[in-house]
């Protein structure tokens, strides 16, 4: 029972931790025009960091994320989830373990920051992914196949907002309220930019240019350049820290089911059939 309460916790905390950044990124967004910076993952960061004690802050936030990595790899390797082993869990869980994977170098770089250690490029981690995958055998092709999985995240997520699906594992009191209503609007928010970003993914792949390859702040940048744009950004950008309160929810009302060495034992590796 000590145990699964220890696991509870680490992922909850990383739950509070992302929930934090989406948060720092949507206010990055609003606030853009006057602050300036980038409405992205490591700009958050950074703006947080210059804040007073923000050496500790980000500290906290990045053994936070290591939690919620943590908590990943257990969703997806160990399925604590129960999502089972047919094909469309083994993709699910696929694409857990690519979160925790993803969440893992923002821990990291979150650390080396709070350290002092040099936190790498401050650029578009997403320009980095595509300049290695185009450095590969095939690598276009590859980015492509990675873009499109991007979108298909981003209409999966959306989905999961509009149907209301997250509420198998966050169960919220009022089901009816306020707070089940930001949690719908954060995961369409979060699914629309996480498809644009995939769409310029793809398109980099296309043109084989690496710089082509879209961040979350392009992805808002896009946004704003269509017919009534800037309402249309305002209202992505709200919807970024609905997502950001959503993680706060899941961090109070998630449930959370730590992997057992049995399960793990059962579960069947991802790269099997």
């Amino acid at each position: 029972m000590t145990k699964g309460l220890r696991f509870d916790l680490l992922a909850k905390g990383g739950y509070t931790a992302r929930g934090i950044v989406f948060l720092l990124i949507a206010g990055l967004a609003l606030f853009s025009g006057i602050a300036g910076g980038r409405p992205e993952t490591k700009s958050a960061l950074s703006t947080l960091l210059a804040q007073p004690f923000g050496r500790i802050w980000v500290g906290m936030i990045g053994l936070a994320l290591l939690g919620f990595v943590a908590w990943r790899l257990a969703q997806s390797l160990a399925d604590s989830d129960g999502h089972g082993k047919d094909a469309k869990a083994l993709a699910i869980r696929s694409a857990l373990l690519g979160s925790a994977i993803t969440y893992l170098g923002l821990a990291g770089y979150a650390l080396s920051r709070a350290l002092f250690l040099g936190g790498g490029s401050e650029g578009s981690g997403e320009k980095g992914l595509a300049g290695w995958i185009m450095s590969q055998p095939f690598g276009s092709y590859l980015a492509i196949a990675v873009g499109a999985g991007f979108v298909i995240g981003g209409i999966v997520t959306v989905a999961k907002g509009i149907t209301r699906k997250f509420e198998r594992y966050v169960k919220i009191p009022d089901s009816k309220g306020i707070v089940t209503l930001i949690c719908v609007y954060g995961l369409i928010a979060r699914g629309v930019v996480f498809a644009i970003t995939g769409v310029l993914f793809a398109y980099a792949g296309f043109r084989v240019d690496p710089q082509q390859a879209g961040s979350m702040g392009d992805a808002l940048q896009w946004v704003r350049q269509l017919p009534f744009g800037a309402f249309l950004y305002i209202a992505v950008a709200a919807g970024l820290a609905a997502f950001g309160l959503y993680n706060l929810v899941e961090a109070r009302y998630r449930v959370i089911s730590g992997p057992s060495l049995a399960a793990a034992k059962r579960s069947i590796p991802l790269t099997g059939a």
